[in-house]
């Protein structure tokens, strides 16, 4: 977050997955009070949008020149902009290089973050991705495609980790997916696909890895979708026994003799 003595102008907020219920307090307040709302229109539920007086602005068809020319000129004028995009603003949100243009023009921005469609994924498997002894590290990556990832963070690689892995972005190249993840994983590891987490069309499939892109397929899941792939992910289909030290009546910590 840049810090400046200057009125905040330009507020990034995170929508949330898709339920417009899961945008924080704070995102909503400034969206209310927002002058004008720039919003990730092929990903944002248009519901969060609802009751607003502000000028409202699809950035979808837009490019970066549009986007940052309407908020310079907001900010001329002294208005509040509300740059809504979906998910959580922490990553594949894109506002690195709108605020590399903020800070070029001297204009004052502020990020609030928002809820990850990984955490909403999760929340509707009604499981953690963290499970003890099993495992205790997540990471989130994507599929080179148009926009490529560095070589050492090729799925194939990370793979090697036998993590649990939320993969973004790769939905429509699944089967891509599962052969690098079979560089690392072994092909019964449980894998799991969400389809819009936290919207009311919401859908799930589940298979073991060397299956599952068949059954992804079968069921029309191209696009904004997640990959689940671990051990871990067995939480949400049966009861592993895994339980931590933090309850555990035997187990003394500072707050608990």
């Amino acid at each position: 977050m840049k810090t400046s003595k200057k009125r905040t102008m330009v507020y990034f907020i995170g929508a949330g997955p898709g339920d417009p219920e899961l945008i924080t307090v704070k995102g909503r307040r400034i969206l209310e009070a927002a002058d004008i709302v720039i919003y990730a229109g092929s990903l944002v539920n248009p519901a969060v949008l609802e009751g607003l007086k502000a000028k409202i602005y699809d950035s979808a068809p837009m490019s970066l020149d549009e986007i940052v020319g309407i908020m310079k000129g907001a900010a001329e004028k002294g208005l509040i902009v509300a740059r809504l995009h979906t998910g959580d603003t922490a990553f594949y949100s894109a506002i690195s290089e709108q605020i590399e243009r903020l800070r070029g023009h001297g204009i004052a921005y502020e990020v609030v973050p928002g809820v990850s469609s990984a955490m909403a994924g999760a929340a509707a498997l009604g499981q953690e991705l963290t499970i003890p002894e099993i495992s205790q590290t997540v990471i989130f990556t994507r599929l080179g495609g148009r926009t490529p990832v560095p070589e050492g963070e090729n799925l194939a690689a990370l793979a090697g980790h036998r993590a649990t892995m939320v993969i973004f972005l790769s939905a429509g190249m699944i089967e891509k997916v599962v052969e690098k993840l079979l560089a690392g994983y072994p092909g019964e590891t449980p894998c799991v696909v969400v389809e819009k987490a936290s919207w009311p069309t919401q859908r799930i499939v589940r298979g073991s890895l060397k299956e599952i892109a068949a059954i992804a397929r079968e069921a029309g899941i191209e696009k904004t979708a997640l990959i689940y792939v671990g051990d871990s992910m067995r939480a949400s289909a049966a009861n592993l026994g895994k339980e931590s030290r933090l309850y555990d009546r035997k187990f003394k910590h500072g707050f608990r003799k």
